[in-house]
């Protein structure tokens, strides 16, 4: 028998138009100008109750620039040994923040905002560890402030209808869940995917992806063995998750910096079974098969560039006074940092963050 997934994973704002307000604006900041704060800067501004207001970056040009490209009122760039983000962490005017760091300096950030009175929504992976997950989550809930980890697919209605159907009974009870996702990542020891001293390696930066699968529809597992490849600099290139349930459900994930993958799910009962089509991280469709001679294709369109869905949930959840989202909680993403925490043990992987 399958066990049972809890309900918090299935979103009550699924069949909603996520631009529309869900109450008062908000004044974002958000905190690094890379690539993922330019795509979720888009979407931002999609939202009718998301103002737009501060940006941070180290250089105050790189600063200025985003806020003219992305229609932001401030700009901070770091000044007089002040770090831009503390900068931008002192301005009474922003509410929330988005922190678009690699994941190494995602705890002193979060803590830094937190502390300083804003909520928070964090890109993923959440921190380096659980010791830092478990740290940061203590402080909001000591503060009474929002924070949630940004793992923006969870979302998605494609992917909450895979849930839904899952959880439904029509496949039967889930025996086993495979996923991968993967391409080859130009090596450079100074790149973010790559390097140590950020968190670089395939383990916290793609296998988010594949996991967000077996929980969804699974739960966590009972037993974790990992493999992988560790290159030269000390991290994964590649890996591979074997997920044990105590009812007897398997998971096989693979996720790797070092070559091209299909890129898709299979969710596997006894009464049929559901594909992913597209990249697994944000599928067009999904193919549900039920005996061996029904099937049938559900699609789906994602609004703007599919971040808007996370953030009309942590928009609505502030507003409403909530301190963590109902479908995207704390526990999770702890747990989750657990369970790379004893894959990255197997591995042999360790960051400088795990010294502190």
């Amino acid at each position: 028998m399958s066990a049972p997934i809890a309900k918090p994973w299935l979103s009550s704002q699924s069949d909603q138009d996520p631009r529309s307000a869900t109450g008062s604006p908000l004044r974002w900041g958000i905190i690094a100008t890379g690539g993922i704060a330019r795509s979720v800067s888009q979407d931002l501004a999609l939202l009718a109750d998301a103002e737009l207001y501060a940006v941070s970056s180290r250089g105050q040009d790189t600063a200025d620039a985003f806020a003219v490209a992305y229609d932001f009122a401030k700009a901070y760039g770091d000044d007089g040994g002040v770090p831009g983000y503390q900068r931008l962490l002192a301005d009474e005017h922003v509410d929330v923040v988005y922190v678009a760091t690699p994941h190494a300096q995602h705890h002193e950030i979060v803590l830094a905002a937190l502390n300083a009175g804003k909520h928070v929504l964090c890109e993923k992976a959440f921190t380096i560890n659980a010791r830092e997950a478990s740290e940061l989550i203590d402080v909001a809930r000591s503060r009474n402030l929002f924070l949630m980890e940004a793992v923006w697919s969870r979302f998605l209605p494609s992917m909450q209808r895979a849930f839904e159907i899952a959880a439904s009974g029509e496949l039967g009870d889930i025996h086993w869940v495979t996923a991968d996702l993967g391409f080859p990542a130009p090596y450079s020891p100074t790149a973010r995917l790559w390097a140590r001293k950020d968190g670089g390696g395939a383990l916290l930066d793609l296998s988010v992806y594949p996991l967000l699968w077996a929980l969804g529809t699974l739960g966590f597992p009972q037993t974790v063995s990992a493999t992988g490849f560790i290159n030269d600099d000390g991290v994964d290139a590649q890996n591979a998750l074997t997920l044990g349930y105590n009812h007897g459900a398997q998971v096989q994930l693979t996720s790797s910096l070092l070559a091209h993958g299909p890129r898709t799910a299979t969710v596997a009962g006894s009464l049929g079974f559901l594909q992913s089509v597209g990249s697994i991280n944000n599928p067009g469709e999904l193919t549900v098969s039920t005996g061996w001679d029904s099937r049938r294709t559900e699609a789906f369109e994602s609004v703007g560039r599919g971040y808007v869905y996370e953030l009309r949930e942590v928009t609505r959840c502030i507003q409403q006074g909530l301190t963590e989202s109902p479908v995207m909680p704390l526990e999770d993403t702890l747990n989750t940092m657990r369970l790379f925490d004893g894959v990255r043990a197997q591995l042999g992987v360790s960051y400088p963050n795990d010294r502190h």
